[in-house]
């Protein structure tokens, strides 16, 4: 559950069924990885969890998030940056179904979260 949440959570078009449910879940593993290995309260972003070393979606769940934009015709770099747009969308929702709590923080151009024990 998302707490001191200030913007709306969108919803994402044009993935089918079957794989947002992988992608969330995909997601979720990655959530409770962090939250297993780092130190309580350290702020996360998207990009700590599927970027950096992870940003290689190929054979992944978030895999159709990229292919949706570049089936639509935009370049790589485009389809790679509103792809991740959309995953961290998907993160909010996420986390906000999440039983525990979360923090919303600014992290810089993106929202960043923190596990409240």
């Amino acid at each position: 559950m998302l707490i001191n949440n200030k913007s709306k959570i969108q919803k994402i078009s044009g993935i089918h069924k079957h794989d947002m449910a992988l992608i969330k879940a995909f997601l979720q593993g990655a959530v409770y990885c962090w939250i297993k290995n780092k130190k309580e309260g350290r702020i996360f972003t998207l990009r700590n969890l599927v970027g950096g070393k992870n940003s290689n979606w190929k054979n992944t769940p978030l895999e159709p998030l990229y292919e949706k934009h570049r089936n639509t015709g935009k370049d790589k770099k485009t389809a790679k940056k509103v792809a991740g747009q959309d995953a961290g969308k998907i993160l909010k929702l996420v986390l906000d179904k999440d039983q525990r709590k979360f923090k919303v923080s600014d992290a810089g151009l993106t929202n960043g979260y923190k596990w409240i024990k």
